[in-house]
């Protein structure tokens, strides 16, 4: 386990610490669990000038099952709404990156993002890596599996509300940082 300090966390610029933030509800089958909260600071505010409350809970399941759950909040005393999008950033560490597929996301329109954002639809039964991959796919479903065959093991990626899904892998490019 890794305990960081308020201190920690404002050097990294993670952001203020709320030492009494209200909690989120009691979900009985997390056996561990931490929130994070995130509010914008004076200088955030300079930046992007709209008051919010961004919480994360992370969850380790009895099954080992890693949930996260956030939730956003509009904290303006005015109530003016605003527009905002957020992705979660999870890199997999796999064996051969030609022994890896991805399933779930064939038939479904793609932005490329190494080919200025031009749409494609997959053609694929799933997705493998030949070369450098970074597509956006649009309206994908809520569970994709990422199958390591060489490790025989597969994530399965559960989601909800998030409407899109990025692939990214460099392969040699500049893949060998990520280890």
């Amino acid at each position: 386990m890794v305990l960081l300090s308020s201190m920690d966390l404002q050097e990294t610029g993670f952001g203020p610490i709320d030492t009494e933030p209200p909690s989120f509800p009691t979900n009985s089958s997390s056996k561990a669990f931490i929130d994070l909260i995130l509010k914008p600071s004076e200088e955030d505010m300079k930046i992007w000038p709209h008051s919010y409350e961004f919480r994360l809970r992370v969850s380790l399941g009895p099954g080992g099952d890693l949930m996260l759950t956030s939730r956003i909040r509009n904290t303006s005393s005015e109530g003016k709404p605003f527009t905002f999008t957020f992705a979660y950033h999870t890199y997999f560490s796999v064996s051969d990156i030609s022994e890896v597929r991805v399933e779930g996301l064939e038939t479904l329109d793609y932005l490329d993002n190494l080919q200025n954002k031009e749409r494609f639809t997959e053609q694929g039964d799933a997705i493998t890596f030949e070369s450098e991959v970074d597509n956006i796919y649009l309206s994908t479903p809520t569970k994709i599996a990422i199958l390591d065959h060489k490790k025989k093991r597969t994530f399965v990626i559960r989601k909800d509300g998030l409407p899109d899904a990025v692939v990214w892998n460099p392969c040699d490019k500049e893949g060998k940082g990520y280890g």
